[in-house]
């Protein structure tokens, strides 16, 4: 045999070896991640760009009792310190962020104990917009639910459900929190029977708003956080840019902070389309 051809088979059996080492590694990978992790959710289709759903949090961000929730104080500068760093101070449920089930019940997971799993969802877009703008009262109920079905199928399993009332583009003006003049608020939200129906009827792991409450403003009870909550699902609030994606086919990622003991935090929520 020439040496040209001993050397191409020496070559051919190493990357037939590199190849098998490779596989195995791949797959060994794979299981470790699913032990410890769990199986990775189905994505609801094959992503070709991403959406941001966050608002930029701020010190002047609007909260829902009225009161500055973000602190921001700088402690290194680069003109002088040759680098940057602030130092936060932030209360759970500030700007667009994650309602654990802890929030509302005395034993639920925590923000660091909700499933990994679970934070990475197909989206369903529930659009109300037409009749927040005639109602800041309006509530997202049973019937627009079945109504989605009608139009798109069933709720896809593991799925989170995000009430699109056009609400976020108020952020930046006092219509955001709408109070009156007897200090109650005003702007749509989850009915706690819409929040009943998606337990009962689907296996929906999180609900998402954008405005500043699952419950809507005038609620005088928190009637939905207490009966989403303590079932082990999540919420988000604040959500943004809704209107940017389809009522189907979206995944939702959700980057919830994980905190020992946290009731919620701030969250950077995409989207993949």
């Amino acid at each position: 045999m020439c040496d040209a051809c001993v050397m191409s088979a020496v070559k051919s059996r190493m990357l037939s070896r590199r190849d098998m080492f490779r596989l195995a590694a791949g797959a060994s990978v794979a299981a470790a991640v699913t032990a410890t992790s769990g199986a990775i959710p189905a994505m609801a289709a094959i992503p070709t760009k991403v959406s941001d759903l966050t608002h930029e949090l701020s010190e002047s961000f609007p909260t829902f009792f009225g009161q500055q929730q973000f602190f921001a104080t700088k402690l290194f500068d680069y003109a002088k310190d040759k680098f940057n760093l602030y130092e936060l101070r932030v209360n759970e449920h500030t700007g667009t962020h994650v309602d654990a089930p802890l929030h509302f019940s005395a034993d639920g997971q925590s923000v660091a104990e909700i499933p990994v799993g679970n934070l990475v969802a197909p989206l369903a877009v529930v659009d109300i917009r037409a009749r927040a703008v005639e109602n800041p009262d309006t509530q997202l109920t049973p019937d627009d639910l079945k109504a989605w079905i009608a139009a798109h199928g069933p709720i896809p399993e593991g799925a989170c459900v995000a009430m699109l009332s056009g609400w976020d583009k108020h952020v930046a003006s006092p219509k955001f929190r709408n109070p009156d003049d007897k200090g109650g608020m005003h702007f749509p939200g989850f009915h706690v029977e819409a929040a009943a129906m998606l337990i009962e009827e689907a296996k929906v792991v999180g609900i998402a708003v954008d405005t500043l409450s699952l419950d809507f403003g005038a609620s005088p009870d928190f009637a939905t956080h207490y009966k989403w909550l303590p079932s082990n699902r999540w919420g988000i609030e604040c959500i943004a840019n809704l209107e940017q994606l389809p009522p189907t086919g979206a995944t939702l990622v959700v980057g919830a902070p994980k905190h020992k003991g946290g009731t919620g935090g701030p969250a950077r929520v995409l989207a993949l389309v």
